[in-house]
């Protein structure tokens, strides 16, 4: 199934493809503070549909995830990173994505502190 999402002010929208079975609610340093529930696709699998130019990134820790924001509204709708295959992933916040029953979701709750 093909999803569409946004951040708040639509400067930066997208498209994903594939079946949301979960999402993820990670309670590390930056996770915990955005609130984002994360939903992961195939990197190939999401097409930015506005400019890359207006994608601003935020990296830290050990720099491999690109969180990626609007500097606009400040809004996070999507990282990437590289899962442990080594296959390049988007995390989408489905936070982020439209017309989707949140409530309908099974949320796994993972535990990036202890890392």
């Amino acid at each position: 199934m093909k999803y569409t999402g946004s951040c708040h002010c639509g400067q930066i929208k997208f498209e994903a493809e594939g079946e949301i079975g979960n999402a993820l609610a990670c309670n590390c340093s930056i996770c915990q503070r955005k609130g984002s529930l994360l939903w992961f696709v195939p990197r190939a699998n999401l097409r930015l549909l506005t400019p890359e130019a207006n994608l601003s990134t935020y990296l830290f820790n050990k720099h491999v995830i690109k969180h990626h924001f609007c500097a606009k509204c400040g809004i996070h709708p999507y990282g990437e990173g590289v899962a442990p295959n080594g296959d390049a992933v988007a995390a989408v916040n489905l936070r982020c994505i439209e017309d989707i029953d949140l409530n309908a979701i099974p949320v796994h709750h993972y535990d990036g502190r202890a890392i």
